[in-house]
Parts: structure tokens; sequence; C-alpha cells
């Protein structure tokens, strides 16, 4: 039975590609966060809609740029394992990587790059400051933003609310050709899978019980690497035997092998093991 591969992998970012919410880590280091972990589970867990929560935060934080532009390094040093092996192997296969985040743009998008993804395959939200904030008058030549500008707006738009990922989707396929497939842990992810050919979970962070419930699949272990077999597809994971990927794909297909991704579509599920199990029992 065949697995064709998805050529459009959409990934979300918090929780997902790092171990961490932005937000929440803004909020840390601001001496904050019990206020905003309320609000942040709230609407990842689908108790409340993204758009109630999402001003609110910010406004209690009103943070600076350079408050703000600091997530990126919290995003490096808790990127998930083998998130970058992940993209790059996929993006060897000649699929397409893509970053729908409900975070801010410019952690998000640096952090995007710095696991290769192309800048123009990232959309995330972006930050307006009061321009007139600190020593504003230093840098009005300079090619650096005054890092004490403090938050001063965001720009509403689909990402700012529980429902529309699925927009960002079909902005970003337009006109292309193949297969999609998203990965996410939260409620806006989820409500993003009528615009994909598949969703998939990811409980590798937290498990969240309205999304373990209703994606099609889920992804259990800490590491992203099981993905790449789900993604790739036999076809996929033979063409990167014996180059640098190849570890990767052992990985992969050992972690499945023990269950550490499971179907609530049973079609689905006999549909892939098949699949697998004669890719894992050809010799390499």
């Amino acid at each position: 039975m065949r697995w064709p591969p998805y050529q459009h992998i959409f990934f979300d970012c918090d929780s997902t590609l790092t171990a961490v919410e932005g937000i929440d880590a803004l909020a840390d280091a601001l001496g904050k966060g019990w206020r905003i972990k309320v609000l942040t589970e709230a609407a990842m867990n689908g108790e409340v809609d993204l758009e109630e929560v999402y001003a609110r935060r910010l406004r209690a934080l009103k943070p600076t740029r350079a408050q703000i532009q600091a997530i990126r390094q919290t995003y490096k040093q808790n990127v998930v394992e083998d998130a970058a092996g992940v993209i790059a192997a996929l993006q060897h296969l000649g699929h397409q990587v893509y970053i729908i985040s409900g975070g801010l743009a410019e952690p998000v998008e640096e952090f995007g790059v710095f696991l290769g993804v192309p800048r123009q395959h990232i959309r995330a939200v972006g930050v307006q400051y009061n321009q007139l904030a600190g020593d504003w008058w230093r840098n009005q030549d300079s090619e650096y933003p005054n890092s004490d500008q403090r938050y001063l707006t965001f720009d509403q738009g689909w990402l700012t609310v529980s429902d529309g990922k699925a927009q960002i989707v079909g902005e970003l396929l337009g006109e292309q050709s193949g297969r999609s497939l998203l990965i996410g842990d939260g409620r806006s992810d989820l409500l993003a899978a009528r615009a994909v050919d598949l969703f998939v979970g990811f409980g590798g962070v937290v498990e969240r019980p309205a999304v373990l419930a209703q994606a099609p699949v889920t992804i259990h272990s800490p590491t992203l690497s099981p993905l790449l077999a789900l993604a790739a597809g036999p076809a996929g994971l033979r063409r990167l035997h014996h180059t640098s990927y190849q570890p990767l794909v052992d990985k992969s297909l050992h972690l499945i092998s023990t269950g550490a991704m499971t179907f609530q579509d049973e079609r689905l599920n006999q549909k892939f093991h098949q699949a697998y199990q004669a890719v894992h029992s050809r010799p390499h």
C-alpha cells in the first residue's frame, strides 16, 4: 500500500519547534509569568478564543523592542529535538517548509531562519512600537531601531484569532500542487486542519486533551523525528539512505515502532504502517 509524500509542511512554532511559549517566556523575564500563563493556556486549550487574550497579554507586559527580540535566544536555547534536522531532510528531498505562528514576528522569523526556513515562508504577528520612547533622537539615521521603544500595538489579522491559520495556509499554498500537512500543539492548529490534507498533533512538549482527541495523527515523543517518515513517505526515506540523514531516518523508524506516533484514524493507521513495514523490512 502506498503512502505518498506531503509536499508542503506547515509548522507551528511555540511548543512545536521550540519547547517554550514565547509570550510566557517574555512574561517570566518581566516578572509577570503567573498572570500571562493562565491566559495562554486557556487559549491554547480552547477554553477562550485567542482574540480575547492576545491584546490583554501584551498590554499587561508593555515590553520594549529589546525584550521582544530577546525571545529569539530563548527559542534557540529550547529548540525541540531534531527540529532543524527534520526541516533540512525535508528540504533536501524538495519539500516546501513553512512556519505559521501566533507568536511575535521578530523572534519567530529569526528563529525560523536559524532553523533553515526561508523568511518568505514564515508568518507571525507584527508589533508596532512607540517611536518616541527612550532616546529616540539618537537613532533617527541608524539602521538599528531604538531598543528602548516600547510596545504600542500589534497587527491584527488571521494569526491573532483562534480560527485564522487556515486562511494563512491557503495564502501560502496559492495555486501550488502537492499534498499538505500541518503540525502543531494547540487549538488554532487543530482548527486549521480543514486547510491541509493531514493535521498532526504534536504532544512532545505539552499534550492538550482536545488536540489529542481530534488529531488524526499525534506524535508523543519529545523529538520531531517521527514526522520525517510521515511527511516523506517510504520513497523519500529510501532516498535518504546512505546520506548524512540516515541516522535521523533510523531514529524516526525506531520511535514509530515503539509507539511514539499514534493514529485516531484506523484507515490511516493501516495505510501508513503497511507502507512503513515495506520500507523498514527492505535491505538498505
